[in-house]
């Protein structure tokens, strides 16, 4: 049988990415998204809901996601996910899904408000690279 773990969401980081190292000398950064959905409930009002996510992510890309990002940066993640479970010190039973991001775009721009609109980073870890998902430029390239 088949399967597919893929999942791609938007949202702004919770706090401030969290750089730390492997033995073996690898970045790893650690950060939470809130995702918001709204929408009008049965009674005609408005209404809010915010789905919380930590994130994890390795590599080169791991070292951008903590130079450019701060707390409330918006960030597009896209990745696998994992769920985590653990005994808690006081003995209950805990558990979380966690996104190990593979490729994330920026889509607000820097802390500084420059740089960072627009570019994605691919799961090769090769670092910034502008990219156009949709085969971007003029329409005069267009074979119809």
């Amino acid at each position: 049988m088949a399967s597919f773990n893929k999942i791609i969401i938007m949202g702004n980081l919770t706090r401030d990415p969290e750089l730390t190292f492997l033995p073996s000398q690898t970045p790893v950064v650690e950060f939470g998204l809130a995702s918001n959905r709204k929408y009008k409930g049965s009674d005609g009002q408005m209404k809010e809901d915010t789905c919380f996510i930590d994130c994890r992510c390795y590599g080169v890309r791991a070292e951008t996601i903590n130079k450019y990002c701060k707390r409330g940066s918006q960030l597009l993640v896209e990745g696998r996910l994992q769920f985590d479970r653990w005994e808690a010190q006081d003995g209950s039973k805990r558990s979380r899904h966690r996104v190990f991001v593979e490729n994330f775009q920026f889509t607000s721009s820097g802390p500084s408000g420059q740089g960072g609109q627009g570019q994605s980073y691919d799961s090769s870890g090769s670092g910034p690279g502008p990219t156009d998902d949709f085969g971007g430029g003029s329409n005069d390239d267009i074979p119809f």
